[in-house]
């Protein structure tokens, strides 16, 4: 009875619209009053699960990735990306990908990558007569691989998720070749659907100019190797590498560049900690409901439930892809993570998947949440810079979502992908 009720009164508190953080913790609240428990007990899971010191990773990750945002960073990037790419049919397409994709690993927020990127290149690709359902669509699916990038905070939740049962540099190594497979295929479809509608091909400027604005770019995309480099060599923790890449983007912001004022550093800032905020509430409370989920014991039930339907490790692995895509949909990122990570990790483990596979699986299907209605954040927000009704933009995003699905498929049925660099590196 208090499994349903935990269940259903959270399921009831998301339909009414309450915030997510509150409807897992009114959730808990009332399984534990009507289990007789001290509510102290849910407070003390809630301080506990904030308490980890990797934990400080997290705002200075969120901070890092804010002065990025304003410090002059993603415009060298855009145009490094154009003059690889711009010339390439669909130009500015394939060139919003990679530039996605390239200031997604020095964010590591695909909400920070959407509002950075979309700003700059959504209006530049509706004056050069793209529609707007295109260049939504295509910023949208491209700032997603941030979620799988070194400077992610979602990494150091997911290892929060999994209790220390996976260490940081390998989940930041096995997201790196998944994020370049989702590069891949977000490339093929901004290719396919300009080829399509008949978009131009710019000229290549020549490999002169594309040297210098690769040159220019560098400095911002090193804190990437920078944090790859740091942690695996044993220089600085995970928590060190973020702090690190907060110093390092003030450096380029504030005296390399001179791009970020004292007005935009107080916005970044104000704006972290808001950010920082959101997600610890998220997690302190997730806690509480995660220890629920292990006293009625939630991931055994779960698990003899899909082993009724079918023993083939594959079959377990869709239904488990589909009801992580489903909640990726009605949840925020960090609270999938912290609520389904404790559920699904022993089946997958059961079933022969590692955790740093199912790590990064996850984090695909939190991500395409991210990009789907009714919570949506990266679609709202591209649609929003768009000028476009989130209506139009579904109506035309299906070869960006197959895409993304195949490259999903492809983590998930082919292991190598994910453990191809942490076994290399690492063992």
């Amino acid at each position: 009875m208090a499994l349903t009720i935990l269940c259903v009164s959270f399921t009831l508190l998301l339909l009414l619209g309450v915030p997510v953080a509150f409807s897992i913790g009114l959730s808990s609240l009332a399984t534990l009053l009507y289990e007789g428990l001290p509510l102290a007990v849910g407070f003390q899971q809630m301080i506990s699960g904030m308490n980890p010191f990797s934990f400080l990773a997290i705002p200075f990750f969120i901070f890092a990735g804010e002065i990025m945002m304003y410090g002059g960073i993603a415009d060298r990037i855009v145009a490094f990306a154009k003059a690889l790419a711009g010339h390439v049919r669909g130009g500015l397409g394939m060139s919003n990908v990679l530039a996605c994709t390239l200031f997604g690993g020095v964010s590591g927020s695909p909400v920070a990558d959407v509002s950075a990127m979309g700003a700059v290149l959504i209006p530049q690709m509706k004056k050069e007569g793209y529609h707007a359902d295109y260049a939504v669509n295509v910023t949208t699916h491209a700032s997603l691989v941030g979620a799988l990038m070194p400077t992610s905070h979602n990494l150091i939740i997911f290892t929060l998720a999994a209790s220390g049962k996976v260490s940081i540099a390998a989940l930041i190594l096995a997201g790196l070749v998944p994020a370049a497979i989702l590069t891949v295929c977000n490339l093929a479809a901004a290719y396919g659907v300009a080829v399509k509608r008949g978009y131009p091909a710019g000229t290549f400027p020549g490999w002169a100019i594309v040297g210098q604005s690769f040159v220019q770019s560098l400095p911002g995309l090193a804190i990437v190797a920078i944090i790859i480099v740091g942690i695996l060599s044993g220089a600085f923790t995970a928590t060190e590498s973020a702090s690190v890449a907060v110093l390092w983007a003030l450096f380029l912001s504030a005296v390399v560049y001179r791009r970020l004022t004292r007005e935009q550093f107080l916005k970044a800032a104000a704006k972290a900690v808001k950010t920082t905020g959101t997600v610890l509430l998220l997690i302190g409370i997730s806690s509480m409901f995660g220890y629920l989920i292990g006293l009625y014991g939630v991931a055994e039930l779960t698990g003899k439930m899909l082993s009724g339907l079918s023993s083939q490790p594959w079959v377990i692995f869709l239904w488990v892809n589909i009801i992580l895509f489903v909640l990726g949909t009605f949840l925020d990122m960090a609270a999938t993570i912290l609520i389904c990570t404790p559920i699904f990790l022993p089946i997958c483990q059961q079933y022969g998947m590692t955790t740093e596979q199912f790590g990064i699986v996850m984090l695909i299907n939190c991500a395409l949440g991210l990009n789907t209605p009714p919570v949506g954040t990266t679609q709202f927000v591209g649609c929003t810079i768009g000028e476009i009704s989130v209506g139009e933009v579904m109506k035309t995003i299906w070869p960006f979502y197959g895409a993304l699905i195949a490259a999903l498929m492809l983590v998930t049925y082919v292991p190598g992908f994910a453990m191809w660099l942490p076994n290399l590196l690492l063992k």
